[in-house]
C-alpha cells in the first residue's frame, strides 16, 4: 500500500497536491483527524480485495493501495502532536506500508499574497489577530511535524502547473524503494530554495554575464553552453558534484531517505546554475528511476 500524507501551510498548494492524486487514481481525504490515522489507513486496507459500485459501474478496490491524506493545522493541537509516533508506528510495518509525506510551504509574503488576492479567510485567524499574525501561529502550530517531511516543496516561486507537475512526477511516480533526485537552479540574489538539501554555491565559476554576447542567452543555449563546456574549472565543478553524489545516494538511500533535492545556485539563476544543472541531470537519467530538473529563475 503507497500512502502520501499531504501537510503545510494554508495557501501552499496543499488542496492542488490533492486534487492531482485523485486525478491520477489516489483515494484522497482532506483534513483528516490525526488520531483516526491508524483506524483509517487500517480500514482501507481491509477493503484492499473487496468489490464495490460506484454509480451503477462495477470496478474493484486496488485503488485502496493508493491513498493520499491531508493532514494539517486544522486538526486540533493534541492530534498533532501524536502524529509523529503514529507515523513511526506506520512505518515499522515496512511490508504493509510505503509512507512518503510531504510538506508544502511558501515564502510569507507570497502566502500574504495569494490570501489577500483570493479575500478568504486564513483558518487561524480566530486564534491571531490579523493576517500575518495567522500566517505566523499556523507556522510554529506545524513546526514539529514539518521536521517529519521526505519531502519539502517550496511553492513560492511555482505556477500551479509547474506544482502539479512536481506531485505528478516527483512524487506520485516515485518508485518504491527508489530515491527521488530533483536538481533545482537558482540565483542567490533571489533568495535560497527552502526545500534544497545540499546546496551547491557555483559563484566561483567563469561567468557568461559579463561577455555582452552572451548575456541575453541562458545556459540551456547553444552559445552559453559552448562557452561554459570549454571552461576547466567548470568541466572540474560537475565532476566533483558528480562524484560526491555516486558516492553519498547510495548512503542516502540506506538511511531510508525517499527524496534528495540538489540546489544549484549562481548570482542570477540564469547561466552557470542552469547549464551545470542540465549536464548533471543529463548524467544520472539514465542511472535512476526519477530524475527531474527544475529552473526556479527561467520561465519558459
Amino acid at each position: 500500500m503507497k500512502l502520501i500524507i499531504i501537510s503545510g501551510r494554508s495557501g501552499s498548494g496543499k488542496s492542488t497536491a490533492v486534487q492531482v492524486l485523485e486525478d491520477i487514481g489516489f483515494y484522497c481525504i482532506d483534513n483528516l483527524p490525526a488520531a483516526l490515522l491508524p483506524e483509517t489507513i487500517n480500514y482501507l486496507h481491509s477493503l484492499k480485495n473487496e468489490s464495490f459500485s460506484i454509480a451503477g459501474s462495477h470496478d474493484t478496490a486496488g485503488i485502496q493501495d493508493k491513498i493520499a491524506l491531508c493532514i494539517d493545522a486544522r486538526n486540533p493541537a493534541k492530534h498533532l502532536e501524536q502524529l509523529p509516533k503514529i507515523i513511526a508506528n506506520l512505518k515499522a510495518d515496512k511490508q504493509q506500508f510505503e509512507i512518503d509525506f510531504i510538506y508544502l510551504d511558501a515564502s510569507d509574503e507570497i502566502l500574504i499574497q495569494r490570501y489577500s488576492a483570493t479575500r478568504r479567510r486564513h483558518p487561524m485567524e480566530s486564534m491571531a489577530k490579523g493576517l500575518q499574525s495567522a500566517i505566523e501561529y499556523e507556522n510554529s502550530v506545524l513546526a514539529p511535524i514539518a521536521d517529519l517531511a521526505s519531502l519539502r516543496i517550496d511553492t513560492t516561486h511555482l505556477s500551479l502547473y509547474e506544482l502539479r507537475d512536481v506531485i505528478k512526477y516527483r512524487v506520485a511516480e516515485r518508485t518504491e524503494q527508489n530515491i527521488s533526485l530533483q536538481f533545482i537552479s537558482f540565483g542567490f540574489k533571489h533568495g535560497l530554495p527552502l526545500d534544497s538539501d545540499i546546496v551547491y554555491d557555483l559563484r566561483i565559476l567563469p561567468n557568461p554575464y559579463w561577455l555582452p554576447e552572451l548575456r541575453s542567452f541562458n545556459g540551456r543555449q547553444a552559445p552559453v553552453i559552448k562557452f561554459l563546456s570549454e571552461q576547466p574549472l567548470v568541466n572540474k565543478m560537475i565532476a566533483d558534484i558528480t562524484n560526491y553524489l555516486e558516492k553519498w545516494l547510495p548512503e542516502f538511500k540506506q538511511n531510508n531517505r525517499s527524496y534528495v533535492t540538489i540546489g544549484l545556485g549562481c548570482t542570477g539563476g540564469q547561466h552557470r546554475s542552469v547549464f551545470i544543472a542540465e549536464q548533471l541531470t543529463r548524467h544520472f537519467l539514465p542511472l535512476m528511476d526519477n530524475v527531474s530538473v527544475y529552473h526556479r529563475e527561467i520561465k519558459s
